[in-house]
């Protein structure tokens, strides 16, 4: 035998050959993949671009804090449940919001002494993936930190105590900031909240900047946003496939992306050449809309099962390729937190298996010693069908840590009634709950800075149950 060396020449061209003839069923089915992939992405790069302009940071409608790119607004207190930016708010914090254009210019985070106070900073890319910690489970001391985009390559001044770079140049930032719900609290928060801040690198000078949060501008609201009581749309098919290049542009690919990327620029190129391919794919992603994206707003439709019909996810914004698990999070509850810095659990159902709804009564009852473990605080949120406060009398929208009223029973254990009338008894009044009535809702736990038993699954929440 004769050892033959053989040599080639290996050219790699990834995604079809540009000028390809496509047929417009692969179009569409490139297109219903692109969709279900690049949602989260295109949700928060159009968030990016609706604020943008703004003249200055402010309270849209007069409650949801927004602000021009680089620069974050906080509220002053809970959200109200009239907000519909972002699914599944949570009233135990006091939020903060603002996208990041890193193409732009660097943004400077003010991080001030929280004391004892729990706290965390959201610092996400385009992906929803987190690129920066920082709060309180991190031990972030107090000071300056930067955030970078991809490519850049300046001098760090003098005074900044980190660096975090995005590997996007769009994201969101998020500060949450524990508050006990009572009056006392409130005031004594404001002078810490007064001393977060978010800005361009440029104005940057050495010193904290401080705002009055109480004071901020009331901005008009945007009425183009309102879609009969659920999220504002941030994903149009519509606008679709025009707003594709534009986050392949923000995000490089991650690895093993580099053909799924090459791939869907040749189909988007080959629809602009041809209106008839584009009309494919607008219809196509407007039927991935309905069919894929739609249902996992639903959390029994996603997420890894637990006792008694609860549902977590284990790698909320550090998704990587988890594409399924990204979109379905970014539907029905995006800018979740890392699961270091936040665990969550879900429930659509009571303990028989049955939609939970306004026209029942419930119990959830925590075990003497089996509240959920946590270095922070954690609460028990119901939502309506789409995942916002149904309003009620008493204002009530969780319960939990920041509660300083609820009653325990005579065993230690702590029961929550959950239903749409206010009930008669003293004590379960105290630990009431209000559903909307004859209404299907969600119920949704908070763990914040979760020890180990959370994390690593040997607590899970107990049954929901109907009350006899």
């Amino acid at each position: 035998m004769h050892n033959v060396a053989h040599t080639s020449t290996q050219v790699e061209i990834a995604g079809p050959v540009r000028g390809t003839r496509l047929t417009e069923a692969y179009v569409r089915m490139v297109a219903r993949n692109a969709y279900f992939w690049a949602w989260p992405m295109v949700n928060i790069y159009n968030r990016r671009l609706k604020f943008k302009d703004l003249p200055e940071p402010g309270l849209m409608g007069g409650f949801v804090p927004v602000a021009p790119l680089n620069h974050v607004c906080m509220l002053s207190d809970y959200i109200g449940p009239q907000e519909r930016m972002v699914a599944c708010p949570n009233q135990d914090v006091v939020y903060g919001a603002g996208s990041i254009g890193l193409d732009v210019e660097p943004v400077v985070l003010q991080v001030p002494d929280f004391g004892e106070r729990f706290w965390v900073y959201q610092v996400v890319d385009l992906r929803s993936d987190s690129f920066a910690d920082i709060g309180k489970m991190y031990g972030t001391a107090p000071g300056f930190y930067l955030l970078v985009g991809p490519d850049w390559h300046g001098d760090v001044p003098a005074g900044i105590t980190r660096v975090f770079r995005s590997s996007s140049k769009t994201g969101f930032v998020i500060p949450r900031v524990f508050l006990d719900d009572t009056p006392q609290d409130r005031q004594a928060i404001l002078p810490l909240i007064n001393q977060i801040d978010m800005y361009p690198l440029s104005a940057f000078d050495g010193t904290p900047k401080q705002r009055d949060w109480a004071r901020v501008a009331r901005l008009p609201a945007d009425e183009s946003q309102g879609n009969s009581g659920g999220e504002a749309q941030w994903v149009i098919p519509a606008t679709f496939v025009d707003e594709l290049p534009l986050v392949l542009d923000d995000a490089s690919p991650l690895p093993g992306e580099q053909a799924l990327y090459a791939e869907l620029r040749a189909v988007v190129e080959a629809a602009r050449q041809n209106p008839e391919l584009k009309g494919a794919m607008t219809d196509e992603v407007g039927k991935a809309e309905q069919d894929l994206v739609g249902p996992l707003l639903q959390f029994r439709n996603y997420g890894l099962p637990l006792p008694h019909h609860w549902t977590t996810q284990s790698n909320g914004a550090a998704f990587g390729t988890d594409y399924y698990t990204r979109t379905a999070v970014a539907k029905s509850n995006i800018f979740v937190n890392k699961p270091n810095e936040t665990k969550y659990f879900y429930q659509d159902l009571d303990d028989t298996g049955q939609r939970l709804d306004g026209s029942s009564r419930y119990t959830v009852t925590f075990p003497a010693g089996q509240l959920p473990p946590v270095q922070g605080f954690w609460s028990l949120t119901l939502y309506n069908q789409h995942h916002f406060f149904s309003p009620n009398a008493i204002e009530r929208y969780s319960v939990g840590t920041k509660n300083k009223t609820l009653i325990a029973n005579p065993d230690g254990s702590l029961t929550i009634y959950v239903q749409a009338d206010a009930p008669s008894d003293p004590v379960q009044k105290a630990n009431w709950l209000p559903a909307p009535e004859g209404e299907a809702f969600s119920l949704y736990i908070r763990a914040y800075w979760p020890q180990p038993a959370v994390t690593d699954g040997s607590w899970t929440p107990p049954p929901v149950r109907v009350a006899g």
